[in-house]
Order: C-alpha cells, then structure tokens, then sequence
C-alpha cells in the first residue's frame, strides 16, 4: 500500500513541478523547451531526484539546471504549498540528454528510404 501511495505522491510531484516550471522567471529556464523526463522520490520522501531534458540538447540542459538549482528555494516551497506535504523533499536537478537522442534517432528512422509492404491480398490475386 505504501509504494502506492509514494507513487501518487510521485507523479503529484511532476504535475506540480512542471507548473511551477512555467512561473519561473530565471532566463536560463525559460530560454529552452524544457521538459522533466522523470521524477524519482526515496521511500522516506526526503530526496526527489527530478531528471531533466531539453530539446536544443545536453548544454541548455546544464544551464537550465544551474538556474534551477539556484531557485531550489522557491520551487520547494511552492511545492509544500501547493501538494501539502509533512516534509517536502530536497530537490536535486540533473540534466539529461533524452529528448536529444531521442530526436536523433527519429531523424535517422524517418531518412531510411523503406518502402512500404503491399498487403497479402493483392500479392495473391497477382501469382493466380
């Protein structure tokens, strides 16, 4: 029952953080299409590790980390305010490359030159 309930209170915590992303005012945040790739909490609740991406790649990742590393305060705060939470985890930020590669590799599926298979009715009428 438990690891439900740290699993709601996981996913409150990404609702919530991405809203809170959006007020944000620190250009290093808002200068990039940032997107929180995944949020994990400890058992205790006393640590949420929030991954994060961003689409133009690993750089304006590190940066927007640093930017919200320095508002960590705020973001804290807002979050025990909005989800009322005994103890509000310690946020720690880490950059990821995620929407990058996965970018790059619908580049590469979408420059394979594939033709598209013609259904199995049409080959038998075709051999008759």
């Amino acid at each position: 029952m438990a690891n439900h309930k740290l699993g709601r209170t996981t996913e409150d915590i990404r609702r919530e953080l991405t809203d809170i992303f959006r007020t944000l005012k620190d250009p290093r945040v808002t200068s990039c299409f940032l997107s929180i790739v995944r949020v994990e909490v400890t058992n205790d609740l006393s640590y949420c590790t929030v991954y994060v991406s961003a689409l133009e790649g690993m750089d304006k990742a590190k940066g927007a980390v640093k930017g919200l590393k320095s508002a960590a305060g705020y973001i804290r705060r807002e979050l025990g305010h909005r989800l009322r939470l005994r103890h509000v985890p310690e946020l720690i930020f880490t950059p990821t490359d995620s929407i990058e590669y996965s970018a790059e590799i619908s580049r590469i599926l979408h420059s394979l030159d594939i033709k598209p298979d013609t259904e199995e009715g049409e080959d038998e009428e075709d051999n008759a």
